[in-house]
């Protein structure tokens, strides 16, 4: 008996000793970012507004307190009896106002309001080191290039910037945020929450406008986002990766890609099964269609010989890439563009025939060297999917496919496409038009007419 009793003992030790251990950590580290945040408001002070009526509350006390200074003056003549402390309390309670009320005053402006607000949600949904203890807001300052956009800086405390963005569904639930971007600050203690108010989050619907075409040479706008337009370059990312579930968007901004690729005098290359259902006679004129698996495989070998073509002359002229080709010659090569609004279809070897197979793997074949070899030649691949199958789409072609986008979606679906299940947490159920990047933007697609094209 008297063993277990000294090892409850010791054991209630131990844990009162990590109790004061943790209590005293958290008072050090509270010391420390109160300090390390402080000269951060001698330079930002964005919700000054907020805390100017505080300035008022403090003048009218001066005036208040200097107008019954007399009578306290008056009251210590009249009454000799008055104790020593008294005495001096009221002969200097202006001054001691004036300078106690500043300095408070001062902590005020400097301290970022809701601070402990801030620590205390994310506490609540999880978003804590080892410890137990959770970001310390630093301060919120606007985005100078994204008026509306605030920035939030904190201590990260030792939580890497993955779990922040593993979390930012619960953040921004906990925040009442609609985050933009997450990112380091200066150095890896620091962490930018890019967010705007929850109510002030993207528009549902952004009609195309011509003048959202960009200039320079073959980048592509998708929509926006809270920092502005989501635009790709295949200069330098020559495939795109769109998934997306039925009802998504996904088919609309495939189209809304190639219909900027048109206009930038590229030669499209469509591969539809349905018929040209989706793609009516504006664009078969257009555009050169593939309706079967034989005319696919036929305009995939084409694109192949294109290819070496090219090689052959950008060896002979010394020239790396396309862009560089062009600038030198005196007649320019188009850029040439793949789509395929279901791949995972014309891949799938499921119930087929040993000709059916072997159809597949030369189609697959063909995908996987213009995916590997075409960016210097100016071939780009645009393919997108909306089945959420791993083996559909070979490691061959997907690892080559560098800019992704997804529209809504389940896990297994966001995660063939971004390798997490962003678009399935960061995305409603009932969203069309809204897509989330490989590197976690979110943005609303522009909406394109096809009756224009």
């Amino acid at each position: 008996m008297w063993f277990g009793s000294i090892c409850v003992t010791a054991r209630s030790r131990r844990r009162s000793i990590m109790r004061n251990e943790k209590r005293n950590r958290r008072t050090r580290t509270g010391r420390r970012d109160f300090w390390r945040s402080f000269p951060l408001g001698l330079v930002d002070l964005s919700d000054l507004p907020l805390k100017a009526p505080w300035v008022g509350v403090y003048l009218v006390g001066a005036v208040w307190i200097w107008g019954k200074r007399k009578d306290a003056l008056g009251l210590l003549e009249s009454a000799p009896l008055v104790s020593p402390v008294m005495d001096a309390l009221l002969r200097n309670i202006f001054p001691a106002y004036l300078l106690l009320g500043a300095l408070a005053l001062v902590v005020l402006m400097l301290y970022p309001m809701g601070r402990k607000a801030a620590e205390d949600d994310l506490q609540r949904v999880g978003l804590v080191n080892h410890a137990g203890e959770a970001p310390r807001l630093l301060r919120k300052r606007r985005d100078m290039e994204h008026p509306n956009v605030t920035i939030w800086e904190f201590d990260n405390r030792g939580i890497p910037l993955k779990e922040w963005e593993d979390k930012q569904g619960r953040i921004e639930a906990a925040l009442d945020l609609t985050i933009a971007k997450v990112k380091y600050g200066k150095g890896k203690r620091r962490v930018l929450l890019y967010a705007v108010p929850a109510r002030g989050g993207l528009p549902e619907r952004i009609d195309w406008k011509d003048k959202y075409l960009p200039r320079d040479d073959f980048v592509l706008a998708l929509g926006e986002s809270l920092l502005g337009p989501v635009t790709v370059d295949l200069d330098k990312i020559p495939h795109i990766l769109l998934g997306g579930s039925t009802g998504s968007g996904k088919s609309l901004l495939l189209k809304l890609l190639l219909m900027q690729a048109l206009q930038k005098g590229a030669e499209v290359y469509v591969a539809d099964f349905k018929g040209g259902v989706d793609f009516p006679r504006a664009w078969r004129e257009r555009c050169r269609m593939c309706f079967t698996e034989s005319d696919l495989l036929q305009t995939l070998d084409q694109l192949v010989a294109i290819q070496k073509e090219r090689s052959a002359l950008f060896s002979n002229t010394g020239c790396d890439k396309l862009s560089t080709y062009n600038k030198a010659a005196a007649r320019p090569l188009p850029r040439l563009i793949f789509a395929c609004d279901e791949v995972a279809e014309v891949l799938d070897r499921t119930g087929r025939s040993k000709e059916g197979r072997e159809m597949v793997s030369q189609i697959e074949n063909r995908l996987a060297t213009l995916a590997r070899l075409g960016r210097a030649f100016g071939i780009h691949l645009i393919l997108a999917t909306q089945r959420p199958d791993t083996n559909v789409i070979p490691g061959q072609i997907r690892s080559n496919m560098d800019f992704r986008v997804c529209g809504r979606a389940d896990n297994i679906l966001s995660g063939i496409i971004l390798g997490n299940a962003a678009a399935d947490e960061q995305i409603p159920k009932d969203a069309r038009g809204r897509f989330i990047t490989g590197d976690g933007t979110v943005f609303q697609g522009y909406l394109f007419d096809q009756d224009g094209l």
